[in-house]
């Protein structure tokens, strides 16, 4: 009776030891690609695609608010071309999903495009990023949708 009730509260010490840096990881990971979504968004602030390139994969793919898909040279390019005089994310949230992490937030920018034509942007966004075989996380696929006020 004593050996079981000790081997019944050891394997409850390792199990909540387990959950708990399952927990840490989970974290880990959130605070990691919330740091890669705000190198994207200083990409866009500063017309850098140089800060964009490594963070997305070569076989990325972007959907705009009407429904056109492109891929990384595309986003690169918009990068370059659009200049943002004001550019910020809000309700930012990350869910971790194993070697798979979802970004969902707000964006709200105003600038102009690369034929000068004016942007005033509110949208809601969606990422989806995998870490790769060499451990480094990518986003492997956007989708922006337009917020009606």
């Amino acid at each position: 009776m004593k050996r079981t009730l000790i081997w019944c509260l050891s394997g409850l010490v390792l199990l909540v030891s387990v959950a708990g840096l399952h927990a840490q990881q989970t974290a880990g990971t959130a605070k990691a690609v919330t740091a890669l979504e705000h190198q994207w968004l200083e990409a866009q602030k500063t017309s850098n695609p140089g800060l964009l390139a490594p963070l997305l994969a070569d076989n990325f793919v972007s959907t705009s608010p009407d429904g056109k898909v492109t891929g990384k040279s595309e986003a690169l390019e918009n990068a370059k071309s659009q200049k943002w005089t004001s550019a910020e994310y809000s309700d930012e949230k990350v869910s971790v999903y194993g070697d798979t992490a979802i970004a969902t937030g707000g964006f709200k920018g105003t600038g102009t495009d690369a034929s000068g034509k004016s942007l005033d942007e509110i949208v809601r966004w969606t990422d989806t990023w995998v870490k790769m075989p060499n451990g480094k996380w990518q986003c492997v696929a956007s989708h922006v949708s337009t917020v009606k006020l």
